[in-house]
């Protein structure tokens, strides 16, 4: 990306984040952000682009920004941005960085306590300022001295599902661009399945060529074909995992260098396959590639066989317009169906969720009303499951008493509100929602937001043993800025036995694909689909839960 695109890319995010303190059309104020981000991700002139009348081919920009953008370029403002200056300062705009914190609450930030700056909202939060004032108070204080540890924990990293959308377009637009450009790859932390990509790299190959290009934040590492995969190697890392192999190369008389992997006049450098090969190991799993040990199990022949997202038979977290959701049970059981899943569980949220419009004793009657009649309308190739995200409540009890509970085909157990119970009370209180019988699955464990919210005090080796003695499946949440149960903890999770369950948290037709983010986390965790309780087929899931139901029955 040239400095004509980035200085209009910040113009035009500047206008973005202008719109939204000043209210109105949300889509307005995102519209002029995802423009921005298209212009981050130009691999040709932005010049060339208004010149042949091209800038509405790019994402997200429609007729009134393509029209403001050559203006900007121009000029270096526009009359209605400098109509939204007039009311607010620059700094004001540094505090909608902090996460969780709204653009309104910001605007009131600013009008109300004089607040004109990130600096100055985080020495009035360390002051106890927010705590006493009306409107805000301690737990809003809480949150936004939280939210800016987050900002400065994050250091430039990005949600993955965010950084896996900046490097697709800008691997499209070199297809369009640089079709010289051979084996446009993704690398990096992406390729491993980071939660939080902070390297946005990708590959390719043509002949002759051994350079690295840079469209903003995006490096694309170009390398000879006969040199692709000792590049995407080192490109994809991560630095521990390379570091081993080349000392376990040096066992072997070779050298692990960025020409290849060198013996003498010899040098193995076009496939990542035959440099692991020429080192006696099979091929690892780019997810399993961060020094961990990785290496003597591939050396010992015990390297999982990951989970795949084919290897999802079904859908068992799901929300409808009967709760918070987006979508109607009938339209997000077809949007299942159509994706080639067996079943679809249904778990809107539970009564105590009034934030969530959760779901009545008459309502969870209709509900499976509902579920009946279009099971009975659909044939036995596809279910509907029945099920509900059930609060867990102060004390660890669900939200419902037994009778209801014995009504649902499965149950996920969710924590919702209190999060600052110490330790000892937020762990007791969950492993007594594990020791319910009716808990089938544990939702989201920890409680985290990435970037937003660091989950709350657990224990969780001590919830992990309580999961696996209880049978209880432990959540891979997949929404990404969830991706709760974390990576880190699943070797250990099946060490002791547990079940998981890869689950998209959907609150519409569209986030149902939200899976393929919590099938890199469990494959970045080492989890096999014989481990996965949505990997079973519907006769032997509902087999499960009818076991399951009957022994709280008998």
């Amino acid at each position: 990306m040239g400095e004509d695109a980035s200085a209009t890319a910040d113009l035009l995010h500047e206008i973005g984040q202008r719109l939204a303190l000043q209210g109105g059309n949300p889509y307005r104020a995102r519209a002029y952000s995802r423009a921005a981000e298209s212009l981050r991700g130009l691999v040709v002139p932005l010049d060339e682009l208004i010149a042949e009348g091209r800038l509405r081919e790019l994402p997200g920009i429609g007729e009134a920004i393509a029209a403001a953008i050559p203006v900007l370029r121009a000029t270096g403002t526009h009359e209605m941005l400098e109509a939204l200056r007039s009311d607010i300062p620059a700094g004001v705009l540094e505090m909608l960085a902090v996460p969780g914190l709204k653009p309104e609450k910001v605007l009131a930030l600013f009008r109300e306590l004089g607040i004109r700056s990130l600096a100055e909202l985080g020495q009035a939060a360390k002051a106890g300022k927010l705590a006493g004032a009306k409107r805000f108070g301690p737990a809003f204080q809480h949150k936004v001295l939280q939210g800016i540890a987050a900002l400065e924990a994050a250091q430039g990293r990005m949600h993955i599902h965010r950084a896996a959308a900046r490097l697709e377009e800008v691997r499209q637009q070199l297809a369009h661009a640089m079709p010289e450009l051979k084996e446009v790859a993704v690398a990096g932390e992406l390729r491993r399945g980071c939660e939080l990509v902070g390297d946005l790299v990708l590959v390719a190959a043509a002949p002759g060529r051994a350079e690295m290009l840079t469209f903003g934040e995006v490096s694309v590492l170009v390398a000879d074909p006969a040199r692709y995969g000792i590049t995407m190697l080192l490109a994809t890392g991560a630095r521990r995992h390379i570091e081993q192999l080349q000392e376990l190369a040096a066992e072997k008389g070779f050298v692990l260098a960025p020409e290849g992997l060198r013996n003498g006049e010899a040098v193995i450098a076009r496939t990542e396959r035959e440099i692991y090969a020429a080192l006696g190991l099979p091929f690892i799993e780019p997810e399993l590639r961060e020094g961990e040990g990785e290496i003597a199990l591939a050396a010992a022949s015990r390297l999982p066989k990951l989970v795949t997202a084919k290897d999802l038979r079904g859908i068992l977290h799901a929300h409808t317009t009967a709760s918070d959701g987006a979508d109607t049970l009938e339209a997000m059981a077809e949007a299942a169906l159509a994706r080639g899943y067996a079943y679809f569980g249904v778990t809107d949220h539970s009564q105590s969720a009034h934030y969530a419009g959760g779901l009545d004793l008459a309502e969870i009657e209709s509900q499976h009303a509902a579920i009946d009649r279009l099971n009975a309308q659909g044939g036995n190739a596809f279910r509907i499951l029945k099920g509900i995200e059930a609060d867990i409540r102060e004390d660890g009890s669900l939200d419902y008493p037994d009778d209801v509970l014995a009504e649902f085909d499965f149950v996920i157990a969710s924590v919702h509100s209190k999060f600052r119970l110490d330790e000892a009370a937020q762990t007791a209180r969950i492993v007594r929602a594990v020791s319910n019988p009716f808990t089938t699955i544990l939702g989201h464990m920890t409680g985290r937001q990435l970037l937003r919210r660091p989950g709350y005090e657990l224990d969780i080796e001590a919830v992990l043993q309580a999961c696996a003695r209880h049978g209880v499946a432990v959540e891979i949440n997949a929404n990404p800025w969830r991706l709760d149960l974390d990576w880190r903890w699943h070797r250990r999770a099946l060490e002791l036995g547990c079940t998981l369950s890869i689950n998209p948290d959907a609150h519409s037709t569209e986030e149902i694909d939200l899976v393929r983010w919590g099938v890199e986390m469990a494959r970045k965790g080492g989890v096999p689909k014989a481990s996965v309780l949505n990997c079973l087929d519907l006769p032997r899931l509902t087999e499960r839960l009818a076991a399951r139901r009957h022994s709280v029955s008998a």
